[in-house]
C-alpha cells in the first residue's frame, strides 16, 4: 500500500488527509507543518475518528521534520500563505514562493520519486516553482486548480437544473483564477450538451461566477477555501495511486501543446500512476483559442514575476 505526505497542515491539507485516510487511498498518510504541534494533533484526531468511520489508513503529524516523509509516493504541497480580503494573488508571489522551493528541496531529498501535486496559490506559477526545483520531469510536478473550478462549475450547473451534480462533465482549461477558459461546448448533462438546457445569458452568468468562486468565498468567509479543495488534491492522488487513468484539467508545463510552450496551464490529461500519462489536445475554435491566448499571457505575466525574483 502506499505512503502519502501532505505539507501543510492548515484547513486545505487536513482536510486532504481526512479525505485520504477517510476513502482508504493510502495506507499511511504523513502531516507535516512548520507550527509545533499542530500536524500531530490534525492527524491524531483523524487517526481516532477512524473507529467511528471504519477505516485503516494511518494519520501521523510531524513538525517540519521531513525524514517522516520518506518514501513517499506522491507529496501535496498546500503551504503557503492564504489569500487575505482585497489581498491579490500576484502579492503572494514572493512570499510562497520561497515557502514552496524549500518545501520541495526538503521533499525530494527523501522521496526522489514522488509525484509532487501543488495546492499553494498563486497556483500556476508555485507549480513553476515546485518543477524548477525538483527537476523532476513535467509528468510528475503538476498543480490542482482545474478539478476544483469545474467542480465549482458542475455545482453551479446542478443547482440551475435542480439534478444531481454527478450527471454532471466538465472541462476548463487555463490559469487558475480569474483568466480560465470555461468550455461549455464540452459541458454535458448525462451525455446532453448543457447549452441545449440552459440559455446562454444564464450559462454566462454560470461561468462568471466560477471564474470568481475562490472570491466569493474569502468574501464570505475572510479566509480561502479549504473543504473542495482539499477534497480535489485527494481525488488526483487516488487517481495516481489507482492508475485510474482519469481524464481531469490538472495544471502542467506546456510543451508545444495547443501551440504554447514553456507555460504552466491548466488542460486537460490523463491521471494514473506515472502522474500525467498523456496531455490532451482538444480542437478548440478561434473564440476558445483566444480565451486561452489571454490566459497564457496572465500566467506566463506572473511567472515573469518569479523569474525576476529568482535572478536577484
Amino acid at each position: 500500500m502506499a505512503k502519502v505526505t501532505v505539507v501543510g497542515a492548515g484547513n486545505v491539507g487536513a482536510t486532504c488527509a481526512d479525505v485520504l485516510a477517510y476513502r482508504e487511498i493510502a495506507e499511511e498518510i504523513v502531516l507535516i507543518d512548520i507550527k509545533e504541534g499542530v500536524a500531530e494533533g490534525k492527524a491524531l484526531d483523524i487517526w481516532q475518528k477512524a473507529p467511528i468511520n471504519q477505516y485503516d489508513s494511518r494519520t501521523v503529524g510531524s513538525t517540519n521534520d521531513y525524514s517522516k516523509t520518506a518514501g513517499s509516493d506522491v507529496v501535496v504541497i498546500t503551504s503557503g500563505l492564504p489569500r487575505k480580503p482585497g489581498m491579490t494573488r500576484d502579492d503572494l508571489i514572493e512570499t510562497n514562493a520561497g515557502i514552496v522551493k524549500s518545501v520541495t528541496e526538503n521533499v525530494i531529498k527523501h522521496s526522489p520519486d514522488a509525484i509532487i501535486i501543488v495546492v499553494s496559490n498563486p497556483l500556476d506559477v508555485m507549480t513553476y516553482q515546485a518543477h524548477i526545483t525538483s527537476k523532476l520531469p513535467r509528468a510528475k510536478v503538476i498543480g490542482m486548480a482545474g478539478i476544483l473550478d469545474t467542480a465549482r462549475y458542475r455545482a453551479f450547473i446542478a443547482e440551475e437544473l435542480n439534478i444531481s451534480p454527478k450527471e454532471i462533465q466538465a472541462i476548463l482549461m487555463g490559469g487558475h483564477g480569474d483568466t480560465m477558459v470555461p468550455l461549455p461546448r464540452y459541458t454535458t448533462v448525462a451525455g446532453i450538451p448543457v447549452t441545449e438546457l440552459i440559455a446562454k445569458d444564464t450559462l454566462d452568468a454560470i461561468i462568471e461566477r466560477t471564474k470568481f468562486g475562490g472570491g466569493e468565498l474569502v468574501k464570505l468567509m475572510g479566509t480561502s477555501a479549504w473543504y473542495a479543495p482539499g477534497s480535489a488534491a485527494a481525488q488526483m492522488v487516488e487517481a495516481i495511486l489507482k492508475n485510474q487513468r482519469r481524464v481531469f484539467p490538472v495544471c502542467i508545463k506546456l510543451e508545444g501543446e495547443y501551440g504554447i510552450d514553456d507555460c504552466y496551464l491548466g488542460v486537460p490529461v490523463i491521471l494514473g500512476k506515472n502522474g500525467v500519462e498523456k496531455v490532451i489536445e482538444l480542437d478548440l475554435n478561434a473564440e476558445e483559442k483566444e480565451l486561452l491566448e489571454v490566459s497564457r499571457g496572465h500566467v506566463k505575466e506572473v511567472m515573469s514575476v518569479l523569474d525576476k525574483l529568482s535572478s536577484k
